[in-house]
């Protein structure tokens, strides 16, 4: 890592400390949304896993959804409310490059896995008699493992490339968690290639997966607005709406926080947005999942008969 051992060694989060009279309340708030966010999303992954009315492609990536949920919240939660409750705000360079790792890597293989999601609800849509061809088990392992790769490959990169840049300068950053830009920033030699690197991997992985969403939407409403019995054409728009929800919630926060021009930017409102995609949106998206999602209900009704037949038996 270049000369990092004998120049930066830990980074200091500046946080929410110009919050310092409302720490307990954002504590709380915070402590909450992460209980939601594990919670709900344990729910989903347990109850889509023991219900085998659930085993079908569309829970299948649900489930990892809610896996790649719990471990962006995990990655990221401890470690500020344990800065919430300690006067130390810092945490080891090597910490910061995991934590950096973990957070690219979570945040590309969920925006090309709700492209694949997208797809999954085209080719169920749009190919309903072929359905069930198409979306075998093999395929949907196949699709799965493809936004996992990209995710390990694109955050390994990106880490690698901006750590062993050359820090023996500042090492306060006005973040509660290692973003990338932030920690760029720090950086005392040029970032003009990583900071191309970090466009190219947005239009790439983040651009393009949601023109493809787009795309297949498209073509899903063109085929919706096409069926004569409109009870068939409300149960399609049904199916997709949660995903729909989910994918505006993701990207309309990430471009926000990522595309914007440099002169809108602002550490508070940036502050805003981490604190939005990296804790309110895996709290929600299982709200969002369940609320209209009558065999999720169902599988969480069945589940509790069987959890109280148990009881009354022992």
């Amino acid at each position: 890592m270049k000369d990092n051992q004998s120049c930066v060694t830990e980074i200091i989060f500046l946080g929410f400390s110009d919050f310092q009279a409302m720490q307990a309340l954002l504590f709380l708030l915070i402590l909450i949304f992460y209980l939601l966010a594990l919670v709900g999303n344990s729910l989903i992954l347990i109850l889509s896993t023991i219900d085998p009315t659930l085993h079908t492609p569309m829970y299948f990536f649900l489930r990892i959804l809610s896996v790649l949920e719990i471990g962006y919240t995990c990655t990221i939660v401890p470690k500020t409310l344990e800065h919430l409750l300690s006067e130390s705000q810092t945490i080891s360079f090597v910490g910061c490059g995991i934590q950096m790792y973990f957070f690219i890597l979570f945040g590309i293989t969920e925006s090309c896995l709700l492209s694949v999601m997208a797809y999954d609800r085209y080719i169920a849509i749009c190919k309903p008699l072929q359905y069930s061809c198409i979306m075998n088990h093999r395929e949907c392992v196949k699709l799965a493992s493809i936004p996992w790769a990209i995710g390990i490959l694109v955050a390994l990169g990106q880490s690698v490339s901006i750590l062993t840049l050359r820090f023996c300068g500042p090492n306060r950053i006005n973040h509660f968690f290692c973003d990338v830009l932030p920690i760029m920033k720090l950086a005392t030699e040029d970032t003009f290639m990583n900071e191309v690197a970090i466009a190219g991997a947005t239009v790439v992985f983040v651009t393009a997966p949601f023109l493809l969403i787009l795309l297949s939407y498209v073509l899903i409403i063109a085929t919706i607005l096409m069926m004569p019995a409109a009870e068939n054409r409300r149960k399609a728009f049904s199916t997709c709406s949660s995903h729909l929800v989910v994918v505006s919630l993701f990207y309309g926060t990430t471009t926000v926080a990522y595309v914007r021009p440099k002169s809108m930017y602002s550490p508070n409102s940036n502050r805003i947005l981490s604190l939005f995609y990296t804790l309110v949106i895996p709290a929600f998206n299982p709200i969002i999942y369940s609320l209209r999602n009558k065999e999720i209900k169902a599988a969480f009704a069945k589940a509790i008969r069987k959890r109280k037949a148990l009881l009354r038996w022992s």
